[in-house]
């Protein structure tokens, strides 16, 4: 039945492994985790993963990688953008961009190129699964996940002829309509294509300006792919993708509401072009790969700072901040992965050796109503690196892993206030994992040490001791278990971790007043002593009944640094890191209630957490509810679909300890807000041919 298969596919939150007839049937291809060098069954890999399929993309209805977020245990984002393209994995990760250079500390893939810092390109058409990697990446990924990574893996060109339309009309003037196809071109050169146009007006009413579309959405994405099958070893892939996101920037208001009163609505848009060549080469000894990228970006992100307009107030300031960056990006990297021709020690432990190189260069122009003209800065980074996996069967049932890498950074900055610095330094990262595997379960104890590189604050008015920064390294002690249960009609996956952070990196910022009392930042990024991030992440589901199948994700967090001395003086002996809500929780369930007709309910819950480092806001707990039903026939499906279905009021970006509002003379410190979607509903059908 085609229904069944949708149904026990897309249960919310796990992804496409909670299917009961994958537990029972060997013969069904297992969930397959692409993000490590070697593609490993999620319940075998000795680490805390979640992966989402393509199903997992369609229930959700997701247009873009934040509305996937809430379903993975210890995972948040924060917004201040036209989407949430900041991301935390246990507490760990960046909340804004408004200077050069950002080193991310969650790693961002799109197939096999690294975006990390671009995920506002993290749009959902046609992509096979979405996989989360929680704890430091960097024998795979390097200083690019600290905390963690996320890979959107697209759907490759397989020479099958097959594709799909897909159309989506919503409230809030929202549409999207996309076409995916791809087969044979000869037989040995197959291709897939997709085309998708998503917009929205968005959930903010400029009162000032008299529109609903301030806020707006706007995204454009092209994926074309070529797979080539020169011989029988040796394969090429071409990989090209396009993406003109041309989103509003109307978020804040006053009164922390819908209701903004911008005379200059600001924007968030990223033109990007990426291209890349793998070649695979199957030789006596192993795989031999070779992967070289480049992307293009320009970007422009602005906003109006005062969020009125002339003539609001008597005691009103005018201003309007822009950032224009481009950013270049080239990389190569070559991996070679043994076979049990070359492994070692009789032929007991298989290894992985590769080298990488990337050279990134960004030009930024700023245009800010209270500097004296344009400003402008130029950063060029080069990074190389060298790493080495082995994976030691101990015995039949026992496996060691030990994963090591070196990395060397260049930084050279300079910009238009005479400011310039270099950076240079090397650092080393890794694994060690011991894995214990039966039939029906795996359990795994890791240690691994994830690294970002230090930098320097470039704003002149950063006092000269905290100019510099210093690198973060980050210990993480990890144990986990994996197993089915219930005859193989559910599965249970636990991981409990203790990360232990040195030089933590703390985002910081100083409160500057203005003649006329209303006020200015300068961001400031330091180091504090230490910080400790422990919890746990809890995955499972359950085949219920026949045409009923609960699953659910649980996340729990304890995050906090200390000793750091704030922007302001004041010095933190502890305090709570930015973004680390004591728990996440998603709870879904997916009935058949006819042989072609299905019911999906999902909760996700959150508990409350601090905006920043630097103030003391909170964001509340929330729960968000959404419920789809769908409908297939033949090869046609129609979903009728609600998403915050009870239209809770919920923020995804917080500021305070200043007032931006003239009607108090600026003399009152508020919260300001920005607010999550509210409540939509929309109905989307797909014919698949």
């Amino acid at each position: 039945m085609i229904i069944k298969k949708t149904l026990l596919a897309s249960l919310v939150g796990l992804s496409l492994h909670t299917n009961a007839e994958q537990l029972d049937e060997p013969s069904v291809e297992k969930i397959t985790v692409t993000s490590d060098f070697r593609n490993q069954d999620i319940q075998s890999l000795a680490a805390s993963v979640s992966v989402f399929g393509q199903q997992d993309v369609e229930s959700q209805q997701a247009q873009h990688i934040e509305e996937m977020l809430n379903l993975a245990a210890n995972l948040n984002y924060a917004s201040g953008a036209s989407r949430g393209r900041f991301i935390q994995i246990r507490g760990i990760g960046e909340r804004s961009q408004f200077a050069e250079p950002i080193n991310p500390s969650v790693g961002f893939i799109v197939d096999d190129f690294d975006m990390s810092g671009l995920v506002g390109i993290g749009t959902l058409f046609d992509v096979e699964q979405v996989e989360v990697l929680r704890g430091p990446q960097a024998t795979e990924f390097g200083a690019g996940a600290l905390a963690g990574a996320i890979k959107i893996k697209t759907v490759d060109a397989t020479g099958e002829q097959e594709g799909k339309v897909e159309v989506s009309l919503a409230e809030k003037n929202t549409w999207s309509m996309g076409l995916a196809y791809g087969g044979k071109i000869t037989d040995t050169l197959f291709y897939r294509a997709a085309l998708q146009q998503h917009k929205s007006d968005g959930y903010i009413d400029n009162i000032y300006l008299n529109t609903s579309d301030t806020d707006n959405i706007d995204e454009l994405t092209t994926r074309v792919k070529l797979k080539y099958l020169a011989s029988e070893h040796l394969t090429f892939d071409l990989n090209y993708q396009y993406f003109d996101i041309d989103n509003g920037y109307d978020a804040f208001s006053l009164d922390n509401d819908r209701n903004t009163r911008s005379d200059e609505p600001g924007v968030d848009r990223q033109e990007t072009h990426t291209l890349g060549l793998k070649s695979e080469a199957v030789l006596d000894w192993g795989q031999l790969l070779v992967l070289l990228n480049t992307t293009t970006s320009e970007m422009e992100y602005s906003y109006d700072e005062d969020w009125t307009f002339e003539g609001f107030h008597p005691f009103e300031y005018q201003s309007f901040d822009q950032y224009l960056r481009d950013r270049d990006t080239n990389s190569f990297e070559l991996r070679a992965v043994s076979n049990t021709n070359s492994n070692l020690f009789n032929n007991k432990t298989s290894w992985v050796l590769g080298a990488y190189y990337k050279d990134a260069e960004e030009d930024l122009l700023r245009n800010y109503t209270f500097s004296a003209g344009p400003f402008s800065s130029a950063y060029q980074q080069t990074n190389s690196a060298v790493y080495l996996q082995t994976d030691t069967k101990l015995s039949d049932f026992m496996t060691l892993r030990l994963g090591l890498r070196g990395d060397k950074f260049a930084i050279d900055y300079v910009d238009s206030s005479g400011f310039s610095e270099s950076n240079d330094e090397t650092v080393l990262g890794g694994k060690l994992v011991l894995d214990y595997s039966l039939d029906n379960a795996t359990v795994y104890a890791s240690v691994s040490r994830g690294y970002k590189a230090g930098g320097f604050n470039p704003d002149e008015r950063v006092v000269d001791e905290k100019r510099i920064f210093q690198p973060e390294f980050n210990w993480n002690y990890e144990l986990g278990v994996k197993g089915n249960f219930v005859e193989n009609d559910g599965f249970v996956r636990l991981a409990v971790f203790y990360m232990d952070r040195q030089d933590t990196q703390v985002s910081d910022f100083a409160v500057q007043k203005r003649e006329n009392n209303s006020t200015a930042f300068v961001d400031v990024i330091g180091n504090a002593d230490s910080g400790t991030n422990y919890g746990l992440e809890l995955e499972t589901a359950l085949q219920v009944a026949d045409n009923v199948n609960l699953s659910a994700s649980f996340g729990w967090l304890d995050a906090s640094f200390g000793g750091y001395t704030l922007a302001d003086g004041q010095f933190v002996a502890k305090q709570e890191q930015a973004q680390a809500p004591r728990y996440t929780a998603n709870i879904a369930s997916v009935v058949d209630i006819l042989e072609n007709l299905s019911w999906r309910f999902e909760v996700n819950a959150k508990d409350d957490y601090r905006f920043s480092d630097g103030h003391d806001e909170i964001s509340p707990s929330y729960v968000l509810v959404n419920s789809s039903v769908r409908y297939d026939v033949n090869h046609w499906s129609v979903t009728l679909w609600a998403k915050n279905l009870l239209d809770e009021e919920y923020f995804v970006r917080g500021f305070g300890g200043f007032s931006n509002d003239p009607r108090d003379e600026y003399a009152t410190p508020e919260p300001y807000f920005q607010l999550g979607d509210g409540r939509q509903v929309g109905v989307t059908a797909q014919y698949q041919f």
